[in-house]
């Protein structure tokens, strides 16, 4: 991470923090914070303001009150671009784009930050998804699978080695078994490198296998924030037990 965003145990925080779209409440006085290493996924119906909140802690989204840390900082002291670039970001869709090379893409950021050895730099963050550089970096993502279009954003969001990871429902547009094999690929790299990672999605399911904590939002308001054992076997609210009952997972009270 950039030395101008610091180095807090608090990796991500959510200070009160209010966000409106035309005039409607999208995020309410919302309060959250993540640790170093830790991994948080984001879960909740469409509209609960996960994707808002994860935008706001890279500056694509300011919030009318409240305050957002990185790294023990307030977001708004730091440059955007410094910010985002020191902030690994996956898209839903992946964003590549189509008409550079698969190497091209994940060296993006480190081209950007004029780091040195930037095209190594995203071999190894290539071979660290499981793909050799050998035999996909010069491929075009329209030469992909899905699933290996994933890869790759990932990668590209790895490759300038960033302590924190944003994720956007990263494996939403994925069949169930590419994504259950993508969710524990990804949940095995980043305990195995200790990144601190956010996600968004709208699998509960999965959720409970990827994160360390799980934060249930609800029209901009967190409804409970556990440890997944605590989530499944203690919910919170009748909507919390509803979710897990949708979701197919066990929650006994």
């Amino acid at each position: 991470m950039l030395d101008a965003i610091g180095d807090s145990d608090v990796a991500l925080e959510a200070r009160n923090v209010t966000k409106r779209f035309s005039g409607a409440p999208v995020l309410q006085s919302l309060s959250l914070m993540v640790g170093k290493g830790e991994r948080v996924a984001l879960v909740g119906e469409s509209g609960a303001g996960k994707t808002t909140l994860l935008k706001a802690f890279n500056r694509m989204v300011h919030p009318e009150e409240g305050m957002l840390c990185v790294g023990g900082k307030d977001v708004m002291a730091l440059s955007a671009v410094k910010l985002r670039r020191s902030i690994g970001y996956v898209q839903q869709n992946g964003g590549l784009l189509p008409h550079w090379t698969v190497l091209r893409n994940v060296a993006l950021v480190p081209w950007l930050r004029r780091m040195d050895e930037g095209k190594e730099m995203a071999r190894d963050a290539l071979a660290l998804v499981g793909l050799q550089a050998a035999e996909f970096g010069h491929r075009y993502p329209r030469e992909l699978s899905g699933g290996e279009r994933q890869r790759v954003a990932l990668a590209r969001a790895l490759a300038a080695r960033p302590d924190i990871v944003l994720l956007d429902e990263p494996f939403g547009a994925l069949d169930a078994i590419t994504r259950s094999e993508l969710l524990e690929s990804v949940r095995s790299l980043f305990r195995e490198i200790g990144v601190t990672a956010l996600m968004v999605t709208h699998d509960l399911r999965g959720a409970v296998r990827f994160a360390d904590r799980v934060a249930v939002l609800r029209n901009g308001k967190i409804d409970q924030v556990a440890d997944p054992e605590t989530l499944c076997r203690l919910p919170a609210t009748p909507y919390v037990k509803e979710l897990l009952t949708r979701a197919g997972v066990e929650a006994t009270q």
